[in-house]
This record gives C-alpha cells, structure tokens and sequence, in this order.
C-alpha cells in the first residue's frame, strides 16, 4: 500500500473487520516483533489486547481509526476507567491516578478517559495521522469529556514528542516495580 498519495479517512470503528485489523496493526508493533533500534527510533506499543476486550471497549466508547483504501493504517483507543482491571500493565496507572490531583482537583472528580493505545502503520508515518485521529478523538468526544490522560514510556522518545506535539502535558513521572519509568499525561480540552 503506497503511503504518499492515498487519501486518509478518520472515522470510528464499525465492524469486527475493522477490529481486526488494529490487532493485526498491534501485532507487529510490539516490542518482541520489532528491533530495538526500531522500537527507539520508530517507537512501539505495551499492551496486546484480545478481540473480546477490543471488542467490549467499542461497545462502551467510539475507538478511532485511519483508514486508507479501506484498510486500517492507524488506531488510537478509549479506554474507559471501567475497564482499569482489565489490563493488568494498566492498574498502575488508575492506581495512581485515584491518588492525584489536577488544577487543585482530584481527578475523580473529573470526567476523563484514558488513551489505550495509539499506532500508526510504519508506511504512513509522517503524515500526520498521529495527530489526526487525536482530533477526531477530541471532535468525538470532546463535549463528554474533560480531557484524556495516557501514560507512555520515557524511553518511547518518539511517542513521548508526537504527544507533546499534540498538546499533551506531563503530570506526573514514576517507576513501576518492573523498573520501568512512565511519564502520566493528560491533553486538557476544557
């Protein structure tokens, strides 16, 4: 599929073809299926979801695609505070947040989502669709939410820039058990 010409679409997921197709995206933009100079330079995704979690978080919130020649060349999820115990590397993160604060308000008294996972196709990086299914994110959600918060490696160097890029900001930095350090962000659409 050639990525310089063809016409990008944003929309949000419809069929279990299209959920399928962001597995098949996530697949090979895992940590174990990619180099390391890779996952540095080109950045990578942690979780690995299964079609029945997939397919419960589209049931519970719109998850936003690219589309391109009707083929799915990029994903980003809504992951709502319902599902926090469904992905274990996650519960950290709710963990913390039930604990935090933000503009001199706990964040449970906001309402938020959290981003379960963006990806682009490695042809179609470079277009903007990063920030694109971002905004279509915002343009869909925007009016039920007062923002979204994610948390990415500090070693994704690659994610860490396109959020800031987008507007995200750093909450908070911290270490899981793993040894893992984690930068909790948050873009603030109010």
């Amino acid at each position: 599929m050639s990525n310089s010409s063809t016409p990008i679409s944003y929309k949000i997921v419809e069929t279990d073809q299209e959920l399928q197709q962001i597995l098949a995206l996530q697949q090979i933009n895992l940590p174990q299926h990619i180099s390391v100079e890779e996952s540095q330079e080109q950045g990578f995704v942690t979780i690995e979801h299964n079609f029945p979690l997939l397919s419960n978080m589209n049931a519970a919130a719109p998850q936003v695609i690219a589309v391109a020649n009707g083929q799915v060349v990029g994903y980003a999820l809504v992951m709502l505070q319902s599902f926090a115990d469904q992905v274990p590397v996650l519960i950290p993160m709710f963990k913390k947040l039930s604990t935090l604060s933000f503009q001199g308000k706990p964040f449970p008294a906001y309402q938020y989502y959290v981003m379960g996972q963006v990806c682009v196709d490695k042809a179609f990086r470079g277009r903007g669709i990063f920030d694109g299914m971002y905004h279509e994110q915002r343009r869909q959600l925007s009016d039920q939410y007062d923002f979204v918060i994610t948390e990415v490696a500090t070693r994704n160097t690659r994610s860490m820039r396109a959020h800031e890029r987008v507007g995200f900001q750093i909450i908070e930095i911290y270490t899981v058990e793993s040894g893992e350090e984690w930068a909790l962000i948050l873009w603030d659409w109010r």
